[in-house]
């Protein structure tokens, strides 16, 4: 067969190929479904491709679940959603325990010149850039701590968990009432005074015996006999025994109401 006669029955096959079992002209697609039968026992083929959805704001937090995120870079806070805001506030990207530093998510984020997060800081309430935090952690946890009945008490969504009595603040040097956070969670502080393990709050207290200075911890004691009682200088001591209870059951993050 010559060169020309070879040509020919390629161009045959092709136009065959190229033609529909039903007779439709080369070039015009036919579907993926319509090429398998209803009664193929695969059944039809999936959709091709993923569709991504809109972008939707963070929502206000559900019921018995708060978020919090790290700081990624020192940032000020502003009083309202805006570049333009008063500035209320500074927060850093580590504690002064030098661990990262976190905050609380307080509510929704707001669209306006970029996406603002309320947030509770150290000694702070107000609004941060998103760009300036990094991913949400949700914990469905939250310490009471009752200073005039001498309990801490911690409950998840699903009841109380955990109830301890405790030392705190003299009346020249009370725990300081309001609504706070878990910062950390730390063993470094290990002693006789601080006991095994110690939380950091955002609870600032004018006088203190926490060792990073200026705010209050929850740490251990090595002198249980004295809880409960009025016995720190701002702080919120525990039964050793107590505290490390409290350690497996409380996550970085979590609320803490003093009242």
């Amino acid at each position: 067969m010559g060169v020309v006669g070879l040509v020919g029955v390629v161009g045959l096959l092709l136009a065959l190929v190229d033609r529909g079992a039903d007779g439709q002209a080369a070039g015009r697609s036919v579907s993926l479904a319509a090429a398998v039968p209803e009664s193929d026992p695969l059944g039809p083929p999936p959709r091709l491709g993923l569709t991504v959805p809109h972008p939707r704001l963070l929502p206000a937090r559900a019921d018995g679940v708060a978020l919090w995120a790290p700081v990624l870079r020192s940032v000020a806070l502003r009083g309202t959603a805006s570049a333009s805001g008063r500035v209320v506030g500074r927060v850093t990207v580590s504690t002064p325990e030098r661990t990262e530093n976190i905050v609380l998510v307080t509510g929704a984020t707001r669209a306006r010149g970029g996406l603002w997060v309320p947030i509770r800081a150290a000694g702070a309430v107000g609004w941060a850039p998103r760009t300036a935090l990094g991913g949400y952690e949700a914990v469905t946890t939250r310490l009471l701590v009752d200073t005039r009945a001498f309990t801490a008490t911690l409950r998840r969504t699903d009841g109380v968990v955990f109830r301890a009595p405790i030392g705190v603040g003299t009346s020249a040097a009370p725990t300081p009432t309001g609504s706070f956070f878990v910062r950390n969670v730390l063993t470094r502080y290990r002693s006789a005074f601080y006991g095994p393990v110690a939380f950091g709050t955002s609870a600032r207290s004018t006088l203190t015996d926490w060792p990073a200075g200026g705010f209050v911890g929850i740490h251990g004691t090595n002198r249980p006999d004295l809880i409960p009682g009025r016995i720190s200088h701002g702080c919120i001591r525990m039964r050793n025994e107590d505290i490390l209870a409290l350690a497996r059951l409380m996550p970085v993050g979590t609320p803490v109401e003093i009242m």
